[in-house]
């Protein structure tokens, strides 16, 4: 099979035809065991987006300027829009929208010296460090800023994934999450100005910092090589986690944070 478009026949063919870098377009084309893995990632996305918006919505009321309660506003109803952009998607494979958004308390969290462990919670897919309330502004701003940076390395591989309507979403989310990151180093950096804001956002990042890094899983994950021969992977968890880490640690240095 050369293309999507001619109807991939039998297990072994759809198998050859992803490992091969091929793409799917519609629910149609999509097998069992594929439809449960994409509805899991997406399951993830839409349920870590909901609950960052849910908890960051208090850090509102919080911000010291008009500019910041913006920033925050804004944050707050584009990562809502984001999930639902994905939502939409599994909307698709038969997902009812508005039972999913009643299905968990997305603003919900646990005490902040819980250990989350980076596994899912039941059927709650949110990433393990939504699980965490957020105190205060700065702390916020900091979650903010470190969250960011992981996203956007998330999303650069999401957007690769082998379902072309998922990748395509993600490539227009990516920038506006990018943003996001931006608006929170801008307001971390009025923070760092002074000694007592830098001693505060430094407790927060020694906080945040390793509770983040559980969001790229094990350094060896099982699933890896399932998922990268249905194409909904590309690199390991390892190789994003040290991109991260190296761009997290050149944000905090320019913030003089670390």
């Amino acid at each position: 099979m050369t293309s999507e478009g001619r109807k991939v026949n039998g297990n072994e063919e759809m198998a050859d035809y992803l490992a091969r870098g091929g793409v799917l377009t519609s629910p149609d084309n999509v097998p069992p065991r594929y439809r449960g893995e994409l509805l899991r990632l997406m399951s993830s996305f839409v349920d870590s987006e909901l609950a960052g918006s849910a908890g960051f919505a208090d850090a509102i009321n919080e911000a010291p300027g008009i500019k910041e309660r913006i920033a925050a506003s804004r944050i707050v109803l584009e990562k809502a829009d984001h999930a639902e952009r994905v939502l939409d998607l599994m909307a698709e494979f038969g997902t009812d929208k508005a039972r999913y958004n009643s299905a968990h308390d997305w603003a919900a969290r646990l005490d902040r010296d819980t250990e989350v462990a980076a596994r899912r919670q039941g059927s709650d897919m949110r990433l393990s460090v939504f699980h965490l309330p957020i105190d205060g502004w700065t702390d916020a701003v900091v979650l903010n800023v470190l969250m960011g940076l992981a996203t956007d390395v998330h999303l650069a591989e999401m957007a690769q994934v082998s379902y072309a309507p998922l990748a395509e979403t993600i490539r227009d989310i990516r920038p506006r999450e990018k943003r996001h990151t931006e608006l929170g180093i801008e307001g971390l950096e009025k923070i760092a100005a002074d000694e007592m804001g830098r001693e505060e956002a430094r407790a927060s990042v020694d906080y945040w910092r390793p509770r983040v890094a559980d969001t790229f899983g094990e350094a060896q994950s099982e699933r890896f090589e399932r998922l990268q021969a249905k194409g909904l992977r590309s690199r390991p968890n390892s190789e994003l986690l040290d991109d991260w880490r190296q761009i997290a640690d050149k944000t905090l240095a320019q913030l003089g944070l670390i």
